[in-house]
This record gives C-alpha cells, structure tokens and sequence, in this order.
C-alpha cells in the first residue's frame, strides 16, 4: 500500500487528489496539510511513501519546503503539483530535490503514474513538457536567463507582479510584509537591470512565465 499525504492550501485541489486516489487498492491517503507547519506536524506523526506539494502556498513557499524536506528526510520522494506551467517553476523544482511536476490540469492523467512510478521504481517522473524544459537548459548554445539568477522567492515575486498584482496582495497571498515584497522588488530589478513593473511584466511575457 502507497501511503499519500496532500499539501495544498486548496480544499477542492484535495478533494480532487483524493477522488483520483480513492478505490484505488494499492493508495491510501493519510494526510492532509494546508501548510508547511501543518505538513510537517503530520510528518511527526506518520510515515507516508511519497508528498504531493503545492508550489504556491501561505507561509514558506512550496521551494522552500521541499529544501527542508529533503534536508529533514532525505529519504521521502515529493511530486510537485501546481497551477503554474513547467516554464515557470519545473526545473526549479526539480533542482530543489523533487521528483516529478506536475500541472494541476493532468491530476487525472498523470497523477497515478506519477505516485507508482515514484514509490515503486524510485525514479522521477518527467512529463514531455518537463523534458522540453531539460533540454532547454543544458542547451550550451544558450546563455542562462536572467531570471535564473534570482532566489525561489524572488522568481515568485516577479512573476505575481507581471501577472498584475500589486505589493499588498502579494504579501497577503505570501504572509509577507508589504515591506518584503517591496524588499524583493528591489533585488529583482538590481540583478536583472530592470527599472519598472512594466519591464518586468515585458520580460515576463517574452519568456513565457506568465500563464
């Protein structure tokens, strides 16, 4: 039995993790998370086989999390699922530890693959998209982007300001202080040479982080 806890501060994003996974005689979910503390109080307290995380949660980010997962349990295999496309946040997330990525519009196609293949053959699942973005990036003709030197959490940031959301709803959605958004802002325009919110959206759309 594949022993599955969620983490996604979305109820009906479980309820359809859960609805693939039930009646499934070889899966069992047990646990849910709306948030890293939440995940890692469940972790305390049970063993699963595999987490399916969320990239985009309150509090610590889905990146964040997963390096202190794969700090505290080197041993415990994450699948990535997420709202946001494999050009935005795949290959970082691959980078961090995880094992596979997964757009939240193929819960239905790929998730059980996903799980199977991860617990039972210890390999990581790679969709087509995912291994366009591979191939992308050890492509030595290509020179590295800028915003591949940015944190996790400042890509995050440039990407909720070029979708269009202002410094007070970032923070909110982040449990942030407005001032640490504004703090990020600033080093994101410092280490890609960017003076305005419209250059960042400008790039943003001509590398195809915005969904």
């Amino acid at each position: 039995m594949i022993k599955v806890v969620i983490a996604d501060d979305h109820p009906f994003i479980r309820e359809g993790v859960k609805k693939v996974v039930d009646g499934k005689i070889d899966l069992e979910i047990i646990g849910e998370a709306e948030n890293g503390n939440e995940l890692l109080a469940i972790l305390e307290e049970k063993t699963p086989d595999i987490i399916v995380l969320d990239i985009t949660m309150p509090g610590k980010s889905g990146l964040e999390l997963l390096k202190e997962l794969r700090d505290r349990y080197p041993n415990l295999p994450v699948l990535i699922l997420s709202i946001h496309s494999e050009e935005r946040f795949a290959i970082r997330a691959l980078k961090a530890g995880a094992f596979g990525y997964l757009t939240k519009a193929s819960i239905s196609d790929d998730l059980l693959k996903a799980i199977r293949k991860i617990v039972t053959e210890n390999r990581k699942y790679i969709t087509p998209e995912v291994a366009e973005q591979l191939a992308s990036q050890v492509d030595s003709s290509k020179e590295g982007a800028l915003h591949e030197a940015l944190s996790d959490r400042e890509f995050e940031v440039l990407c909720m300001i070029a979708s269009g959301k202002d410094v007070n709803d970032i923070a909110e959605e982040l449990s942030l202080s407005p001032q640490t958004i504004h703090t990020y802002r600033t080093r994101i325009k410092e280490k890609m040479n960017i003076s305005s919110n419209v250059e960042m959206t400008r790039y943003a759309i001509e590398n195809n982080l915005i969904e």
